[in-house]
């Protein structure tokens, strides 16, 4: 019951703000040559691991994903928010996106070559996290890169508004990343690389590059 109010809290927020979050982060990657260097290197680990389809959890309106194809990546994106999905697929209509949710991620064992979790945890309450990403650990072969984007501190604060001032209520969660190094550790990855960013600015951001064990 609790994880269908949060889920469905971030469902509504996000189909509520979806053409305002999409035209927000249309363009976002262009100036941020740290993130996007890191795409780019997750694009060459996962060419390093045979190549294969890349699923992109909680693509939002696809532009990461479309971003990954740009790198030779055979990337599709999976959402809550069936808004988002739409979206996406009306601005990379040769791209796949399907409506999902990563608490019950529907791909097969071992399914997919890589995987990407592009700030999609931050609304992710803690204690659900793991089965998170033991789902994410099942749908990747052994082996297969995982790179995550998060928020980083801690504590939780409830968004009530944002993208143009829209209604939203979902709880967005900043995590040290020790907590998350931990619970991947738990999980079955290896964690490869850490990379700390923006952190003057006022909401500072980790990228954790982790490895599936075999």
């Amino acid at each position: 019951m609790i994880d269908d109010v949060w889920l469905a809290d971030t469902r509504t927020s996000y189909d509520t703000v979806a053409v305002s979050y999409a035209a927000q982060v249309r363009d976002a990657l262009a100036d941020e040559p740290y993130l996007s260097g890191s795409l780019a290197l997750f694009a060459d680990l996962v060419r390093r691991a045979g190549g294969g389809p890349v699923a992109d959890v909680g693509c939002g309106p696809g532009h990461v994903t479309a971003h990954l194809r740009t790198l030779g990546v055979d990337a599709f994106g999976i959402d809550l928010s069936p808004a988002m999905v739409d979206l996406a697929r009306r601005n990379h209509p040769d791209l796949r996106f399907t409506v999902g949710s990563m608490t019950d991620l529907d791909l097969a064992d071992s399914s997919v070559t890589g995987l990407l979790a592009w700030w999609s945890l931050i609304h992710v309450p803690d204690d659900t996290v793991p089965r998170v990403l033991g789902h994410f650990r099942r749908a990747l072969h052994p082996g297969g890169p995982l790179l995550i984007g998060f928020h980083t501190g801690d504590g939780t604060r409830l968004k009530t508004s944002g993208y143009g001032g829209h209604a939203m209520h979902v709880h967005v969660h900043r995590r040290p990343p020790e907590r998350m190094v931990g619970w991947l550790r738990d999980a079955g990855f290896t964690v490869e690389t850490q990379m700390l960013i923006d952190l003057d600015e006022r909401v500072p951001g980790a990228l954790l590059f982790a490895r599936r064990q075999r």
